[in-house]
Formats: C-alpha cells, structure tokens, sequence
C-alpha cells in the first residue's frame, strides 16, 4: 500500500478521535466509530446490517449497535457543534467575498412505515410532471458549507433535520424549533451557524424568498447584535417591489413605499442600461447582461433589497440579495453555486444511503394513508402515557442520529477527496472511461477506502478505528466455522 494511502487513513482516524469528548461512556464512542465507518464502505443499504456486513462484526452485537441509536451517553447539538468545528478547521473552507458561502434547501425522503414518527403525507413536485406527486415520508432541512478551490467544490453538509410533521413530538421535546415552519427554520438554523464561524453569506432557491424568512433573519440579527447572514436568493417571475417613498410634506403619516414596479418589466423598461460582463456559470465562463435596482420588497415589511435582473441568451433571471454591498457579479456567481446542494444530495442519497434507516416503535399511532395529516397530529396529541412519549421522542432522535452520522461519514469522505484526490487518482485501482478531474467524486474514494481498509488495518494496529473494528469482529474460529457451513 502506498504511503499515501497510510497517511489517509491516518487523517481519518484523528477525525474521528475529534468527536470522543462527545460521549460520555467508551462504548458509546466505539459505536459511533463503527457507524461512521460502516456508512463509508458499505457495499448495501439494508440499514445497521449492512454495516455489520461491511466490516465483519460479530452479529451478537447486533441489539448492541441499535441500543446506540437510542443511548442517552451522546446529545445529537454536541456532536453538530464539533462537527461544525471539525469542517472549519479543516483548511478546506471555500469562501466567497471572504465569507464562507452557506447553502440552505429541503429534501423529501419518502418512508413507508407506518410506525415510524413524523411521516406526513407531502407533495413531490417535478419539472418532468405537470401534475404534483404524492409520497408518505420526511421532511428534511439541510445547511451545507463548500469545501474546496476553483476546481472543485463540494457542498459539506453541516445540519440535517427534520423539518415537517415532527410538531407535536418536538413540543414533548421541548424543541426550540418546534412550531417553525421549514423557510424559517433554515434561516435559524443558519444564522445560528454563522454566530459560530463568523458573518457568513447564505444561498437559497426562490421558495425561501418569503416575509416570514426576511423577519426571522431581522429577529436573528437583533437577537446576536450584529448582522450574521447575507442572503443570496432568486425572485419568482410575477415578484412585484416597491420604489422609495417620496417624503411627505404637511401633516399625516409618512409613507413606507412608493410606486410598484413589476420586476420583469424591467427588461423592457430599462433594457438600455444593461450591462455586459464575464462571470463563471456552473464551471464556465459566461457573458451575461445585467441590470441592478435596489428596491423595497415584501407586504407590511418593505425592506431593501438589492435586485439583480440577468440575461444569458433568451433564459431572464431575477436574482435578490438582501447584503446591499455585493458586487452584481459576485451576485451571479454565488447564486450559480446553489446547484452544489443538489449533487450532494443525489451523492448522499446514492453513495452513503444517508437516509436507509429503519427505526420505529410500537407506542406509535398507526399510520393511515388515507387520513389528512391533521388527523395524524390529532392521534398522537390523544397521547397521554409517559413512557409512549419518551419512546417516540427516542424514536425521533435515533433518526436525526442516523442521519447525521452520515452526515459525518459523508463530510469525511469530500476532505479526504480534496486532501488525497492525487494518491487516490494515481492508483489504477478503478477504471474510469473519463477523467474529468484531479479530485475523485465521492463515490470513487468510497471504493478505494473499501479497497484499502482491511490491508491498512492489518499493518497499523495503532489507529484507533482498526483497535475498535477489531474488538468486535467475527472470532476467526467462527469465521471459519460459518464458512465451512
């Protein structure tokens, strides 16, 4: 094995070592180990099986690693802060305007058991379908950060939650979020990011271009005293601002707006000021024309925000930004760079299977398809016995748990793309028809670490993960044994 394959798996174990002052029993932070491992190499997505599978543990330990799930020796906020910690002070920290540039969106992931808490019926909408579809699953609320350089990025998730259907079970949580919707709760959760690392920017879709969201950010800032996020965000086509108002003279009150100006008007009306300029656009160089117009924006809340109206070719955009000091081709820019979330999802979906848990409990309700989500809220508010709380509220951590392992495992896997990206790809260990960077995806490093851990582990006994791996395996009389069978 070469040098630098060593060295990888050693940068892997001091991450992992990280995260042992968030547990408070040494079993618990050999699980967790194990976990993180496991959803790396795995070869399947049949839940903790496939993890017992994929590193050879004795399947007595079976009940053990479930338990882990639901064990009270780890609080899921500790480990999302060192987590935040371990991605910052990577070195790998892509910033745009010397910002670290925040990326917010929402994920369905559809489950159809039916006693598995906060499963609501949801609406999947599609572009390849005029008609929405419906599913019976979660709601997700991501916040990723990119990791990288000009050559390759990758959307590092931070915070993956559940942002739907878990009101009822967060209030017997006493979660602070509990009665927040999604928008505003990406905006929180962000600006609760950016209190740690510092004033950060924040790069969303049209759907989060809401009042609610506006004021939560205002409320955010105020609550910390200074302003946190600067939002990069796109405006729906029939979108309609206001001009400054005119000051009043004489007695009455002052107006807050002035004329209403429908924003794709603007391409005609002002279509002599735009201007042309070179930006890069999903990787490559684009002339683009723009027009910018600060205006006020949002019913009964009139706030100032900076419009930037974008012509490629035929394609019109409206972008809006609420940090009235970014350049227009700054602008343009960070928002083409939303699209890293959404390849981190389908890696996330495809190359960990991030969202393959399992977990459910009999004190739920059974869940009736056909029943409005009302009246799933209305069964579970009818519950009244203690410990049929306390074992959905452990149901509903044990799936936040999950996911956020792999989010770990999924963040190990980019930094140790961009750190090893070099060794990885001059190992002929996996034939490529086309190599289109020097940085391997996702899915190629998990196929190499699958192919170099066991001969890693076999002549360096000092890293932790192969002390911990190797406590738990299959006796090798066994092995033989089951292999005789």
């Amino acid at each position: 094995m070469s040098l630098k394959a060593i060295l990888m798996w050693r940068f892997i174990d001091e991450k992992l070592l990280e995260f042992k002052g968030c547990f408070n029993r040494q079993a618990a932070f050999k699980w967790f180990v194990i976990v993180v491992i496991g959803l790396m190499i795995r070869t399947d997505h049949l839940g903790v099986t496939s993890i017992i599978r994929a590193l050879g543990i004795n399947p007595h330990f079976y009940e053990s690693i479930i338990h882990f799930f639901h064990a009270s020796s780890w609080k899921l906020e500790t480990i999302r802060r060192k987590w935040l910690d371990v991605v910052m002070g990577s070195g790998l920290v892509y910033r745009v305007c010397d910002k670290p540039l925040l990326i917010g969106d929402g994920v369905k992931e559809t489950k159809e058991g039916r006693k598995i808490p906060c499963v609501k019926k949801l609406v999947q909408e599609s572009e390849n379908s005029s008609k929405p579809q419906f599913m019976h699953g979660h709601m997700f609320g991501a916040i990723g950060i990119l990791l990288g350089n000009a050559d390759k990025l990758f959307c590092t998730l931070l915070s993956v939650r559940l942002h739907d259907g878990n009101d009822v079970v967060g209030m017997w949580a006493k979660d602070e979020y509990a009665n927040e919707s999604h928008v505003v709760r990406i905006i929180r959760e962000s600006c609760e990011i950016a209190a740690n690392i510092g004033a950060s920017i924040l790069t969303l879709d049209s759907y989060y271009l809401t009042v609610p969201a506006l004021t939560a950010l205002i409320e955010e800032s105020k609550k910390h005293g200074k302003t946190l996020l600067g939002i990069v965000t796109k405006a729906k086509k029939n979108a309609v601002a206001y001009e400054k108002p005119t000051p009043k003279s004489g007695r009455g009150r002052p107006p807050v707006k002035g004329a209403s100006v429908k924003l794709m008007s603007l391409f005609t009306s002002c279509a002599d000021r735009f201007q042309e300029t070179s930006v890069t656009i999903y990787g490559k160089q684009e002339t683009v024309e723009f027009f910018t117009i600060n205006l006020l924006w949002g019913q009964k809340l009139y706030q100032e925000l900076k419009f930037v109206l974008v012509k490629i070719g035929s394609t019109k955009s409206i972008l809006v930004s609420t940090d009235l000091t970014l350049s227009p081709k700054a602008i343009i820019e960070i928002y083409s760079l939303r699209f890293k979330v959404e390849c981190s999802f389908r890696e996330f979906k495809q190359v960990i299977a991030g969202f393959a848990y399992r977990f459910w409990t009999s004190a739920m309700p059974k869940l009736n398809r056909f029943a409005k989500n009302c009246v799933m809220n209305a069964a579970l508010s009818a519950i009244t016995d203690i410990n049929d709380k306390a074992s959905i509220v452990r149901t509903w951590r044990a799936i936040e748990g999950f996911t956020m392992f792999a989010v770990i495992a999924f963040g190990i896997i980019q930094m140790t793309a961009l750190r090893f990206g070099k060794a990885i790809g001059d190992s002929n260990f996996r034939w490529l028809r086309t190599k289109r960077n020097d940085i391997p995806s996702e899915a190629t490093t998990v196929d190499f670490m699958r192919k170099t851990i066991f001969n890693r582990f076999y002549f360096s006994p000092d890293l932790v993960i192969a002390r911990l791996i190797d406590k738990t395996a299959i006796p090798s009389e066994e092995s033989r044994c089951s292999l005789d069978a």
